[in-house]
Order: C-alpha cells, then structure tokens, then sequence
C-alpha cells in the first residue's frame, strides 16, 4: 500500500533497536483527497529465455594476496538486460478501502466564552454514544505475473482490507483483480485478473542464493512504477520478530514503501523472493531489506489455488531464546537453540514427550540458533508431517519424533525475556501449594517472598516456582539442593497466572 506505514511489533529481541522497527514496505492507507502522481515507462519487451550477458569484470585477487587461496574474478550481472527482459511481468496494484473512526456527538469545541458555546449546547444529547463512520482509503505496492493467464503474487499486506483491487500493466492497461487468498503468517496473497498472452516471470531457488550475490528488485517505491534497485544478499534464513513462518533473505537492497511484493532476482533473471519488509528507524530505507524466498510463496499460491487458504504446521509449544545464563544452568556447550517454557496439553510438542526445560537443539536436521528459528522452520513443514527433534535433557542429546498439528490460531509464541543481574544467593522465600491455590499449576513451591538474585532477576511474591534447570521441585530443601550444586547460574521456571517463563537467575 502507499505512504503511511505500520510497525510491526517487536518482542524485545536483543538486536532491536528500541526506536526500531520492522516496516511492511507495501504502503499503507492514506485519505481519500491524499492524491499520489505516478508514472509508468513503456512496456518493454519480455524475453525470460535469454540469458543476461556479462558486462564488465570489476574485482580481482590482489597480486599481494596469498596464492593459496586466490580471489576469483567477479563478473556483474548485466542489469539492464534483466529489467528488459521482466520489467513488463511487475505491475502496480492499487487498493482502495475503507477504515471505521469514532466521532463523538457533542456540543463543538468551543471556547466557554464564544457567544455561540451556549447555543450549540441546546442540541447536545447528554451521554449519547461515539458515532462509527466510515472514512476511504487508497494504498498501492507492487506484484508480479506468474502465469500468462494473469495470476499475481503480491503480499498479504497489500491487499488486506481492500474492497477494490486494480493492477497496472506497463502498457498502461488496467485490471480489477480478484483476491484468490491471502494468508498473513507469510505475508503472501495470490491475484487474479482476466487477461491472456501476459509476460510471466521465471521462478528460480532461493536455495541456490549465496551470501554476498548480486540481486535486483523492481516494484513501485512511492508510485514510482517500475523502479530498479540493487544490491547484494547479506543474510538467509533471517528469522524475524512475529514473522513466524519464514526463513527471510536479508538484502543491502533499496526497498520503500510501495515496493511490497515486487520481485526480487538473481544474476540469472529469475525470481528468487517477494520484497516485503524493511527495518527502519525512519519509515524509510536504512540499508536492509528483507524478501520472502520464492519456494514459501510458490507454496502458498498452490495451497491457495487448491483449496482457497494455506495451512501451517503447529507444535504446541512456547519458547524462550536461550541466553549465556541458560547455557551455564543447562550445561549447554553454547547459548544456542529453543528453550521449551511451556507445552500445550494434549499437543503435538506434548504427545511427542517434550517437556518444560528442554532445549530443541534441531528441527528435521536443521540448527536452531536463535529460538525464532525454530518457527521458522516449522513453515517449511505441514500439518500431519513427522518431525525428528534433537533436544537436550538433563545434560545429554535425544532425539523425539513429533507429528505435527495444523495451526489455527498462532501457537509459537516467543516468551518474553526476563533478564537477570548476577548475585550471590537465589533469595526466595518458599512454601508448598495450598489446595486452593493451585489454578492449574502442576505442583511447585509458592514464592512468599522475593529478594536477592531472584528478585532482581523479575520473580515477585505469589509466583509458583515449578522447576529448576528443568526438573521440578517439590520441596525446599530439594531446591536448597540444587542452588547449592549449582556454578554459575540456575533456570526458574515460573508459573504467573496461567503463562509460564523460564528465568535466568545467576547465583555466582
């Protein structure tokens, strides 16, 4: 969509910025008067079967570098050929909506000493409710032809709340579409015009991208249409806060708002992802750009194509990113992986025999660094799949084999961080449950008073501690025991009302 954008919200992750934020670059809603000139260039010709030429050699290994491993030649990729060859299959889609705003029948806001206050006052209705009315919107991003009988993929955001949908051709021709699906846990949606002979663009792998390759991204920045930027890969498999089912490519790319859901090519000319988001302290470009890989939207097209939505794979868990003081309490080599805070009951996670306090190390043999990989990886699988976890328990690897459910509502949500300050004792003041406090803790000790350690670490009185390094606690002194075991820090596991978090307490 055009102008304004929306903040996605962040989970307090330790790389975001606290003025920060990851923006959809689809435009959002601006006023109905809010008029946006754009200009669209001629159409040029569509040849997606020639290959780009090479242009130019632009780097090579100093004649000062080791000979042992020599720097090869780097070759650009010939731009301009690429954008001939596609730039007539990206189109400008163009939405317009409407939002519902309150508006408060009272007497107008004048000041007490206008001679028109007391007249205006005669009409007003004492407690008469907000009035909801209606206020247009319009937007604009980008899309691109997959298929000459004219299916588009764009992003979700982009069309979300739409009540009319056109596309743009660079011919100048215009199109109502028709919404398939959209589907907001991957940011893709799937149009729909009725044309035929259009140019559609070659679909390649993101898979095969490298660290460092050169990519190209036309869209409609601002209602620029077919506008071309490029830049380079500077991560895969970047996992996003709330961005929970896909594996984003990173990109030094220039992508603004408007240049949602254009594509995104490789040297070869082929699409390799759908630009979507950008993280920004301004609203605009800051040099990272982030795309959703070509496999996930392709995959979500045949779902939508098939039976009108997509579906994802559940695994019933909550997690927690697993820090340094985590990594001491549960003897991991290093702070990598998913800790498992909590287990839905009766879930996928649960059935498969994962507990509170492990720690999902890897997901059908993928790593898990960050926990919000983990999610990640469960997009790329699907409901009813058998998944294999490697997990650590008690100071040792095992393997679980999980069948995995189909998300209805979002289930993999990241718990918030609690951070911790070293101290010298745990500080906790504790008592067994009486029977009427239980409300559905699963055992534990009462927190009846709160200090040290503990305290500063975010446990407050009434808290019921369930666990320690991931084996619960029945009794004082069994926790006495631990502490006293312990080296450097030890892993609470707290239940507060019905939300359970692990929370990393340094004792040393």
């Amino acid at each position: 969509m055009a102008t304004a954008e929306t903040m996605i919200p962040a989970k307090r992750l330790v790389w975001a910025l606290a003025t920060a934020g990851l923006i959809g670059v689809g435009g959002g809603a601006i006023g109905a008067a809010a008029l946006q000139k754009t200009a669209a260039p001629t159409a040029a010709s569509a040849q997606p079967d020639q290959p780009a030429p090479a242009a130019a050699v632009v780097a090579m290994a100093p004649s000062a570098a080791p000979a042992a491993t020599p720097i090869a030649a780097t070759v650009l990729p010939d731009f301009a050929q690429i954008t001939q060859q596609n730039g007539a299959a990206v189109v400008n889609i163009s939405v317009t909506g409407s939002v519902k705003t309150s508006r408060r029948s009272a007497a107008p806001q004048l000041d007490p000493d206008d001679p028109f206050y007391q007249f205006f006052r005669r009409f007003q209705v004492p407690g008469q409710p907000s009035q909801a009315r209606e206020m247009p919107t319009r937007g604009q991003g980008s899309g691109f032809i997959v298929s000459a009988d004219g299916l588009i993929l764009t992003n979700a955001h982009v069309v979300r709340d739409a009540q009319e949908v056109m596309v743009k051709l660079t011919d100048r021709r215009e199109f109502p579409a028709k919404v398939l699906g959209s589907d907001p846990k991957t940011d893709v949606a799937v149009l729909k015009i009725e044309a035929k002979n259009l140019p559609a663009l070659k679909l390649g792998s993101s898979k095969d991208l490298r660290v460092g390759e050169w990519v190209l991204a036309i869209g409609s920045p601002f209602g620029f249409e077919n506008s071309v930027s490029a830049g380079v890969v500077s991560a895969k498999g970047r996992a996003l806060p709330d961005e929970t089912f896909v594996p984003f490519i990173q990109t030094d790319v220039a992508v603004n708002p408007g240049n949602s859901g254009g594509p995104l090519f490789n040297a070869r000319g082929e699409v390799v992802g759908i630009n979507s988001q950008i993280y920004s302290q301004s609203g605009g470009y800051q040099g990272i750009s982030f795309a959703i890989p070509i496999e996930v939207a392709t995959r979500v097209q045949q779902q939508i194509q098939g039976g009108g939505k997509a579906r994802h794979a559940r695994l019933g868990v909550t997690i927690q990113d697993v820090n340094q003081s985590f990594a001491d309490s549960f003897k991991l080599e290093r702070p990598a992986g998913a800790l498992v805070a909590g287990v839905e009951a009766a879930g996928p996670a649960a059935k498969a025999g994962l507990r509170s306090g492990d720690v999902v190390l890897k997901f059908n043999g993928q790593p898990i660094v960050a926990s919000s990989d983990l999610p990640a990886l469960l997009g790329q699988a699907s409901p009813g799949e058998t998944a294999t976890l490697e997990i650590w328990r008690q100071g040792k690897r095992e393997q679980l084999k999980a069948k995995l459910g189909e998300a209805g509502e979002p289930q993999q949500a990241k718990a918030e961080d609690e951070q911790a300050t070293p101290a010298g004792k745990l500080g906790l003041a504790l008592r067994p449950l009486h029977e009427g406090e239980r409300r559905g803790a699963e055992g534990g000790l009462v927190v009846q008073d709160a200090g040290g350690a503990a305290a500063r670490a975010g446990v407050r009185p009434g808290d019921v501690l369930l666990a320690i390094n991931g084996t619960p606690v029945s009794s004082v002194e069994q926790v006495r025991e631990v502490v006293a075991a312990a080296d450097k820090s030890v892993a609470l596991l707290v239940q507060r009302g019905p939300e359970k978090i692990f929370v990393p307490v340094r004792i040393g």
